[in-house]
């Protein structure tokens, strides 16, 4: 039986900025479209922001017609959560297309009522369908804003016309410490032209400035249509808060920012992040992002955080385990290993915010990922050499890594044959991104684990090349409802197939 529940509600930072006042009636309005995410089997949570306190009000079919919809009385806008509100929609039929239509009710005078909204998603089969999805990350970085005159943020239309069931966004949803200027010129000489908001003016600080890095994505209209047919399963990676951060740090010698710690900066963002994404809250740890969404009998995807648990940035070379090599943090890790053991599905997706064999450095002398250099397992890799090593010995098939964070596209297979630590099975790890952001690369490799690059796209050392150039990625991945093989193709901003593999299931 369809049910709706309320997953957070609220209000803070008034209207949005940059939008010029629209003349209509007093009546409340939808500031920035409607997004789902988190869908399953049977739920997914829909979102909406008001422009006043005002109640969610929800209808819910199963075809555009809204023919015997089901009416809900959603929750209240308010202040709290900067007029956001989230719902639950449970008792979902598996493998359907689900309608919902909202309109805001103003709590001043309940006689006023929004015009309509509509937005869709398809809960996963509950038997073997294809499945396919989009995944990518880094939206809106190195000061590359939204350019009316580029046509927006366009990759977010490409992956739309893959009609993807859902979308992985990997990380870097926002780009909270970077601020934009109204105008940035690109290597060509030619000017890049942002659309300002206050918000976006300067590093986010206060929860408002970081509540305003969300509201500037989805002025965005390619991003609102695309958030209004594919279902969003979105995880954080550090530019939601600032580059590189680890829990305990002290910003000292960023003069951009008054607030020095990174903690406090990480929970005002946390909360952000929380009102501003379609996510499905843990019921006892409000702030915990790592979660699994199982998507039929032949798909669960695991979300990993491995921003909140770390221990701090270091040259990560400790030889034993300790509080310092935290990368996952124990209680994740523990979670990981006991949901990928009890999993039935036939494939293990790992969505990971951070490759695993990629050298990414934090200064001349730290490292902000687990990967040190070529050598045995040091630092935060003893977090992942447990995992692998776990997933081996309990002969657990299928898993499958899918990241971002790098700003490049690239096939990663990893082969213990090739492996300093070689006490796993092999498996393949893809990388995409950005979908909005400037473009790196190529990374340098650690052998640690054996990565070997089976293909890259990327700029060849150039830095921070703008959209414009073309450099924008995603993958595109379909399971066969008969085969159950995962096909993943890497692609262009321009929807080019740029690598493809298909991988079979051990069964086969």
């Amino acid at each position: 039986m369809l049910q709706g529940a309320a997953a957070g509600s609220g209000l803070a930072g008034a209207g949005l900025l940059g939008f010029p006042a629209i003349a209509q009636s007093n009546r409340p309005v939808f500031t920035h479209g409607v997004q789902s995410g988190d869908v399953t089997t049977n739920s997914g949570i829909i979102w909406a922001r008001a422009d006043r306190p005002s109640r969610l009000l929800v209808e819910v079919a199963t075809s555009d017609s809204f023919a015997s919809a089901q009416r809900l009385r959603g929750p209240a806008a308010i202040d709290g959560n900067d007029f956001t509100a989230k719902m639950d929609l449970t008792g979902l039929p598996a493998g359907q297309d689900i309608f919902y239509r909202l309109q805001w009710q103003d709590l001043a005078d309940v006689n006023l009522t929004s015009e309509p909204i509509i937005g869709r998603f398809r809960t996963g089969p509950g038997s073997k369908r294809d499945i396919s999805f989009v995944w990518t990350g880094d939206t809106c970085g190195q000061g590359w804003g939204i350019n009316l005159d580029w046509g927006g943020m366009r990759c977010y239309e490409t992956m739309r016309n893959n009609r993807p069931d859902f979308f992985i966004h990997s990380g870097d949803t926002i780009y909270a410490d970077n601020p934009l200027e109204a105008e940035k010129t690109q290597p060509d000489g030619t000017i890049w032209k942002n659309v300002m908001i206050e918000e976006k003016a300067k590093v986010a600080e206060t929860l408002a400035e970081f509540r305003g890095n969300y509201k500037y994505n989805l002025m965005d209209e390619n991003v609102k249509r695309f958030n209004a047919e594919v279902p969003m399963l979105a995880q954080w990676d550090d530019h939601e808060v600032v580059n590189n951060w680890y829990p305990g740090e002290m910003l000292i010698s960023d003069d951009r920012y008054k607030v020095k710690s990174a903690s406090l900066l990480a929970s005002r963002a946390n909360k952000a992040f929380l009102e501003y994404m379609p996510i499905r809250q843990h019921p006892s740890d409000r702030e915990r992002i790592y979660r699994k969404i199982p998507y039929g009998p032949m798909l669960d995807i695991f979300f990993l955080d491995l921003r909140s648990y770390r221990g701090p940035n270091s040259a990560n070379n400790q030889p034993v385990r300790s509080r310092d090599t935290d990368f996952l943090g124990p209680n994740q890790l523990r979670w990981l290993k006991r949901e990928l053991l009890a999993s039935k599905a036939t494939w293990k997706i790992i969505a990971s915010d951070m490759p695993l064999g990629l050298i990414v450095r934090d200064g001349e002398t730290a490292f902000e990922n687990g990967a040190n250099g070529n050598g045995p397992v040091l630092g935060r890799e003893h977090d992942i050499a447990d995992l692998l090593r776990f997933i081996k010995h309990n002969d657990i098939k299928q898993t499958v890594f899918f990241t971002a964070d790098v700003h490049y596209t690239a096939a990663h297979y990893y082969d213990p044959s090739k492996a300093q630590f070689r006490d796993f099975d092999p498996f393949w790890e893809f990388v995409s991104g950005p979908v909005h952001a400037g473009s790196f690369g190529p990374g340098q490799m650690d052998d640690t684990f054996g990565p070997q690059v089976v293909f890259s796209k990327d700029p060849a050392g150039e830095r921070n090349l703008p959209p414009s150039s073309e450099l924008q990625f995603f993958g595109h991945v379909k399971i066969d409802g008969e085969t159950e093989a995962m096909t993943v193709t890497l692609k262009d901003l321009n929807d080019k197939a740029l690598y493809t593999v298909t991988l079979e299931p051990a069964s086969a």
